[in-house]
């Protein structure tokens, strides 16, 4: 039995929306049981037409309760709703199905201060159909959830057809271009680019003695047969050739590997892992072959034979399983007993936490050959350990010119690697020059590049002299771990090029000058090669300044699910995707999965927190470098040089809470030239545990970078590029490691454009300050309605509240914090569920329009034509006039401010100064409380004490000169 509530419409409600209107929805309570309709938005007379379904526990029970009709005003700020009037209906009265009728109920109070009219149309019945749909009923801090998440949804949609209005009107000017909405969004839902929870099967924790150890458990198990082929030994030549040149052929169903082969060596050696997943065994006999490389393909020198099901299982953390001699054999020959040899081979059942796993040949990549076998096994790369390199250049002394008869314009150069660097023109005529500047390189461990300064004279424009030369290795260098300088040193110049300079005179002066400098390492700052906004590592460059780490992070990249295809082999759409994650100093690549839209690598990886605020990236890749020649896929017959990007996805560890398992699908969002594109879902299993609390929750009060960043900090142009330098150092690095992380990887993980100009980056941070500042907007706007009397109640109540701290000021600041405090424990019921992800509609990528795009991608310098960057350089002198205008604003403001007492305006500096000495005479003889009284019950009059017109002091302020007018 269930008890239907159809909710059809209201009519004649107050309006509460400060616009002569309401967004009404309705809610229905019955016995513990909540429902409610949507919000119709910009109506007194709002239509719902919705039934609710609620479970009876007996007929005889419903006649001693009521049902609760509450109809309310959705808001977009606290407290989110606004009361329009109520129904109790007493369940007596309730009819069965077929007899009810459109009923009308008047609204009434809740309590005696409410305002409300109007009435609303219901129907209700019981209905003892058993296929009735199942009970709506949710949590009442569900239900806010749910209001407070589509109110969000409103406001999105809203803003972005604010903006679409707004650039149809910009749309007038030539300068300017309309935004359209790219067809290719338009055919993507939104749920699509949302998070989703996945159900995932993960593994368990495996015990080793009294605590628990992180193995893979937070991916799924994935069972292997694993074949170590070790060596062999009394191989007989080949009858043909006298020799042998063995390798080992491994075969199982139609999967088959092969080691390596040796050259006339009877006791070869290969230590070669081969791994055959359980899932695609198609066979119950492992065949183990021994083949020479004269032989034929099917014949063979000896072999072994493994049945299956006899093989035994190895769980880590068991000890490697150890390799056995077995006796070759030739079954095709009866009875012959000629000694065939013996191999050395260890087989076993294993997971993916199985040591062997990274380096083992897998029989899904069998078709990967030469160098492209070692790109498609999964490996975890350290970035070089980077250092400032701080050159401070004092001053020179004996400095001969090339010329005598000019007056000298010394210089100083410092280059390491393609790091250059240059002073100013010394200000000093003499031959003794002083700069007093600063250098800052970047450099990595193992130091293998000279640092090299030339004293140059600058003899024309664009030609430069050098007159000394100096070259220092790093590993000289001092080391600095504090904000203390180190000790200055002179060093000797090497003039004209040492003993191969012609001219004697020029090898006579040859360490005649001198240099003044001050250099060191620096290692007390953290080499930043990626974005400020991304830290993944806080931590200084000096070992010795690291604090204890204050927690575990382990990611399980489980898999990827509808990727897109990314490029053409043998006439068919493919992908070959690969997974890397960045934290901290360690990368980490998972093997690649040919051919698969859908690939599983179950892989898992953990690194040490030294810092919660920090960001794990994570990268989808297509790889595009398994060999054959053709970079292991064609596009139009083109060969492809650069892995592809799939998607990235970010995650900040201070959004995660400690010791709980994230599983989610993550979607791999790109902006591309066309539009924003969803390529698929990454899926995950992200676990942040915590080792002290106590020094974790010490961190929040600590700066987020070591000191030296603030004692010692580098302008902003220095910032940018010592990181270019220092991401340009480490894809150098882990470009050179064996499989190589090559250097589009590394950029796109880095985010090393991210300081390029982009229209729609711009729009998007526009809208994220308009968001900020909406919270302080909407308190204004409370405000004025309070001190219009739009809600009278409210507004006396302000009041009486305003008298009590006024007259008790020492319950304003407890006030405010303690009002604080209700609300964090107010909006813990709503507190995020999931971890950030990305968002078109916060990054602005739903609505750019394609010319914007086409501007975003393209290089720098420009490759356009000249048409095209014209226009988009007019487009920029619009936005930029339009900025003009507001900074303009701004400061014509304040300089009416300072002009109030600069007597630029006699009359109104002598109105204002007589002002306030009535003010002070006036304040010192009235109790503060008097005042502030005064002036809180001015401002909030009545609306029939007001006048349209502006305010004296408004009027008084927007008259004082400013200095615009001196402006050309």
């Amino acid at each position: 039995m269930k008890l239907v509530v159809e909710v059809v419409e209201a009519q004649d409600l107050i309006p509460k929306d400060g616009e002569g209107s309401a967004n009404a929805f309705v809610e229905i309570d019955f016995h513990n049981q909540r429902s409610r309709t949507r919000s119709v938005s910009k109506t007194l007379n709002p239509i719902w037409k919705q039934k609710f379904y609620f479970t009876l526990d007996s007929l005889e029970s419903i006649k001693k309760q009521s049902i609760e009709v509450s109809v309310y005003n959705d808001r977009k700020s606290f407290p989110y709703r606004n009361f329009l009037g109520r129904v109790r209906i007493p369940g007596s009265g309730v009819v069965n199905r077929g007899e009810e009728s459109l009923q009308r109920f008047p609204l009434e109070k809740k309590w005696f201060f409410s305002h409300v009219r109007g009435e609303i149309s219901l129907k209700i019945y019981i209905s003892p159909d058993p296929d009735t749909p199942p009970v709506e009923i949710e949590p009442e801090e569900e239900g806010e959830k749910r209001v407070k998440k589509g109110k969000e949804e409103v406001k999105e949609f809203k803003k972005v057809a604010t903006t679409r209005h707004i650039s149809k009107h910009q749309s007038s000017s030539p300068a300017a271009v309309p935004v359209k909405m790219p067809a290719l969004s338009m055919s993507v839902p939104a749920e699509e680019y949302k998070l989703k929870e996945a159900r995932l099967n993960l593994g368990e924790r495996w015990p080793a003695g009294d605590k628990q150890v992180s193995t893979y458990d937070l991916v799924e198990q994935m069972n292997y047969l694993y074949v170590r082929v070790v060596k062999a030994k009394d191989l007989p030549p080949n009858p043909l050739t006298g020799s042998v040149d063995p390798y080992v052929d491994v075969k199982l169903g139609n999967y088959r590997g092969t080691t390596k082969h040796f050259e006339k060596k009877t006791t070869p050696e290969w230590n070669q892992v081969f791994a055959f997943s359980k899932d695609r065994i198609q066979s119950s006999v492992l065949e183990v072959f021994v083949r020479d490389k004269e032989m034929a393909r099917d014949e063979y020198m000896g072999k072994v034979s493994f049945d299956l099901n006899e093989v035994p299982t190895r769980v880590p953390p068991d000890s490697p399983l150890a390799a056995q001699w077995y006796r070759l054999e030739d079954l095709r020959r009866a009875g012959d007993t000629k000694v065939r040899g013996e191999i050395m081979l260890a087989v076993w059942m294993g997971t993916q936490a199985d040591e062997a796993f990274p380096e083992a040949w897998h029989a899904d990549a069998a078709a990967v050959q030469g160098e492209g076998v070692f790109s498609v096994r999964s490996k975890v790369y350290v970035s070089p350990k980077l250092w400032y390199i701080r050159v401070t250049v004092i001053e020179a002394q004996d400095i001969v010119p090339v010329d005598a008869n000019r007056a000298p314009e010394f210089t100083t150069k410092a280059q390491l690697g393609n790091q250059i660097l240059k002073t100013r023109v010394s200000q000093s005529k003499s031959l003794s020059p002083t700069w007093n500047e600063d250098m800052v390189f970047v450099a990595a461990e193992p130091f293998e590049e000279m640092l090299v300064l030339t004293v140059e004279d600058r003899v024309s424009p664009g030609k430069d002299e050098i007159l000394g030369r100096l070259v220092l290795p790093l590993t000289a260098i001092e080391k600095r771990l504090d904000h203390r300088p180190v000790h200055s040193r002179w060093f000797n110049l090497e003039r004209y090029g040492g003993f191969l300079e012609p001219d004697p005179r020029r090898r006579e002066l040859r360490f005649a000058s001198r240099i003044h400098l001050r250099i060191c390492l620096e290692g007390a700052y953290h080499v930043m090669d990626e974005s400020t906004m991304y830290l993944s590592d806080t931590r200084p460059t000096a070992r010795q300044l690291w604090n204890l780490p204050i927690g575990v992070l382990e990611v399980g990249i489980l898999g990827a699910a509808s990727l897109a295809p990314m490029k053409t082999r043998d006439g068919h759409s493919t992908t070959d995707a690969y997974c890397v994650a960045k934290y901290s100093q360690k990368w980490v690549r998972t093997r690649t999965i040919l051919d698969s839209f859908g690939p599983r690598w179950n892989e898992q990886y953990t690194w040490e927190v030294f810092d919660p605020c920090t960001v794990i990236t994570l990268g989808v890749f297509d790889n595009c470098h398994l060999g054959g020649g053709d970079g292991g896929g064609n596009n139009n017959g083109k060969p492809a040089a650069k892995d592809s990007r799939i998607g990235k996805v970010r995650i900040r560890l201070s959004t995660l809470e400690t010791d709980r398992i994230y599983t989610h699908s993550y979607p791999l969002i790109v902006l591309q030239p066309s539009g924003v594109k969803k390529m698929g879902e990454l899926q995950l299993a992200v676990r942040f545990t915590c080792i002290s609390l106590m020094n974790m929750v010490h961190l929040y009060g600590q700066p987020l970078l070591p000191k030296m960043h603030y004692v010692q900090p580098f302008s902003v142009s220095q910032v940018d590029s010592l990181r270019y330098q220092a991401m340009s150092i480490v894809a150098a690095r882990l470009g050179r490691a064996e499989p190589p992380l090559r250097r589009e990887v590394v950029e796109y993980m880095l985010d090393v454009d991210s300081h390029m100009w982009s229209m729609r980056r711009s729009k998007a941070n526009f809208f994220r300050i308009m968001s900020v500042m909406s919270g302080a907007s909407a308190m204004l706007r409370w405000l004025d309605e309070v001190s219009m009397w739009r809600n009278p109640v409210t507004t006396v109540l302000v009041h009486v509240l305003f008298v009590i701290l006024l007259w008790y000021p020492e319950l304003i600041l407890p006030t405010v914090f303690l009002y604080m405090f209700l609300i964090g424990l107010w909006n813990y019921r709503f507190r995020p569920r999931y971890p950030p992800h990305m968002d078109t509609k916060l990054s602005w990528a739903e609505a750019v329009h394609p010319d914007e795009l086409d501007e975003e991608f393209d290089t720098f310098p420009t490759s356009k034509p000249h048409d095209v960057a014209r226009m988009r350089y007019d487009r920029l002198r619009s936005v930029a006039g339009r900025i003009q205008t507001v900074v303009g604003d701004l400061a014509t403001q304040g300089e009416r401010l300072q002009g109030v007492l600069s007597w630029r305006d006699p009359r109104a500096t002598a109105l204002f100064v007589l002002f306030c000495l009535v003010a002070a005479v006036a304040l010192y003889v009235t109790p503060f409380r008097m005042v502030a009284l005064v002036v809180g019950l001015y401002v909030f009059r009545h609306p029939r004490f007001r006048s349209k017109l502006p305010s004296p002091p408004s009027n008084f302020f927007k008259r004082l000169p400013s200095r615009i007018d001196s402006l050309l």
